[in-house]
This record gives structure tokens, sequence and C-alpha cells, in this order.
């Protein structure tokens, strides 16, 4: 899992078909995509006080 997330942090282009629903990470289920799509949004990391 953290070798994906590597790969997404070079790659951000990814994240934006990923969130368009473009494109899918193979072996990665569903909920999983969700939750790495989520730590990509913005707004999220920025009312989360544990990353402050």
């Amino acid at each position: 899992m953290i070798n994906m997330i590597q790969f997404l942090e070079q790659n951000p282009t990814l994240v934006t078909l990923l969130k368009e629903k473009k494109a899918s990470l193979v072996g990665v289920t569903e909920l999983e995509q969700k939750a790495i799509l989520e730590s990509y949004d913005e707004e999220l990391c920025l009312n989360n006080r544990i990353w402050q």
C-alpha cells in the first residue's frame, strides 16, 4: 500500500483520473481506493486538526 501511495504522490495526474473514475487501482478494493482518494482531498486535510 505504501508503494501505491508513493506512486500516486509522484503521479498526481493519476489522482485526478481516479477521482473522475477514468482509472482504477488494480488489487485495491473500492473502500481502500476511497480512503486513498480522501487522503488527497485538500479540504479534508485542512480541516483535520491532526495534520496541523
